[in-house]
């Protein structure tokens, strides 16, 4: 197995001022659910590297690959992800806080795959969720708004502060479509305005330049998510020829933090 597939891999999968979220997963070798020692030290590590005073909880999740029965596989997968919990009680995560071990069975490969034993490789891993409560919004410097406003030129930003998203999703919180309304009905106002809607992820290693969206199983989710605030703005009325959309993965960090690289932003393209 290429040896890259025993780092951590720290993805993300919040947008602006949501709750901070990292993922960080454990791939195991086939049929097994035993962690070896450079394993348990890239565990130990991540669970060091991050502000533990900040965790809100921890969900885990074991996987398998394509091959062996259905039970055969929630077993080794569930196995999988109570060794990991056991890993992080033990350096020094409260138990209290993990609420979630699950087994989910197999990953099914996709019918395009090209290199199906690395494919497989990475589906026989544990996904550590790791929740944070959520830090202050930064300090909006000039071409950064919040809102959207009349006098907006080509180039100003604005940064969605309540645009919340389910963990590891695209799917958006009740809340945060409040928030978009209230963004729709701005957009009616100002209907000279056009826009890239841009998402955006941080945390994900240098050669991974996106995140992993978990309900689609593809590295896709600032895309997604994208997608998901364009679709709903059209649902909202605002007409689509104004807007474009897309994912920029961890490639433009603000510069303030990673926590607050995880956002969704639309750009003002003309006005």
């Amino acid at each position: 197995m290429n040896k890259l597939l025993f780092l951590f891999a720290l993805l993300t999968t919040l947008a602006v001022k949501a709750q901070e979220e990292t993922v960080f997963s454990i791939y195991f070798e086939f049929d097994k659910f035993s962690l070896d020692e450079k394993q348990g030290n890239n565990l130990v590590a991540f669970v060091s590297a991050i502000d533990t005073t900040r965790i809100e909880s921890i969900q885990i999740y074991g996987y398998c690959d394509d091959r062996g029965k259905d039970e055969y596989n929630y077993k080794l997968s569930t196995n999988r992800a109570n060794t990991i919990q056991s890993k992080l009680v033990n350096s020094g995560i409260k138990n209290k806080i993990i609420v979630t071990i699950e087994g989910k069975g197999r990953i099914l490969l996709e019918d395009d795959i090209d290199n199906v034993t690395e494919a497989r490789s990475k589906n026989r891993r544990v996904d550590v969720v790791v929740n944070f409560e959520p830090l202050p919004p930064p300090k909006l410097e000039p071409g950064i708004y919040n809102t959207v406003k009349k006098d907006m030129v080509v180039g100003d930003r604005i940064y969605l502060e309540n645009i919340y998203f389910e963990r590891g999703s695209s799917k958006l919180t009740g809340p945060s479509k409040k928030e978009l309304d209230k963004i729709a009905r701005l957009l009616q106002k100002y209907k000279n305005l056009q826009f890239e809607i841009q998402g955006h992820v941080c945390c994900t290693p240098t050669y991974q330049k996106e995140a992993i969206d978990k309900d689609t199983r593809k590295r896709e989710l600032s895309v997604n998510r994208a997608r998901t605030v364009y679709k709903y703005l059209m649902f909202r009325k605002v007409n689509s020829v104004r807007m474009t959309y897309k994912g920029y993965g961890n490639t433009k960090p603000l510069g303030k933090g990673s926590e607050y690289d995880r956002r969704v932003e639309l750009v003002i393209t003309k006005i």
